[in-house]
């Protein structure tokens, strides 16, 4: 099922290093509408939750504990194309092979602390968004 919409979550460190309004500003500025946004904090069982793919990674506990250490800023965005659109806004994952211009080159400061997600698929996209916000949440 092909859809229009994407999710992102602004990373604990692009948060903290004050970096939401200017990826806010990027996304925007990219053509895509926000249809849905909050400034949260996950817990270790959202995290888990949330990254279940990843469980049995080596990188599994260290990534959730890098999502919990502090807020995220979680968003739905709207544009024709999202997922693919959004992935090429944000870059590869390793900000140092990130195109320039993109979120992670400009704000990611390594491949672990990598300032944003964006979902990777439509069906991950519908899935993520609703893990975040209830159907009242998404305009």
């Amino acid at each position: 099922m092909l859809t229009n919409r994407t999710f992102t979550m602004i990373k604990p460190d692009a948060v903290s290093n004050g970096h939401i309004g200017a990826i806010l500003g990027k996304i925007a500025g990219a053509g895509f509408r926000i249809v849905a946004l909050k400034m949260t904090q996950l817990t270790k069982a959202d995290a888990e939750a949330f990254y279940a793919v990843h469980s049995e990674r080596p990188f599994f506990n260290e990534l959730v504990s890098f999502m919990t250490s502090g807020p995220i800023v979680a968003a739905v965005l709207e544009k024709e194309n999202a997922v693919n659109d959004f992935r090429i806004l944000i870059g590869a994952t390793n900000p140092n092979e990130a195109a320039e211009g993109t979120i992670r080159k400009l704000f990611a400061t390594s491949m672990g602390e990598n300032a944003i997600h964006g979902s990777d698929s439509d069906e991950n996209a519908a899935l993520e968004s609703a893990f975040h916000f209830s159907a009242t949440e998404q305009f």
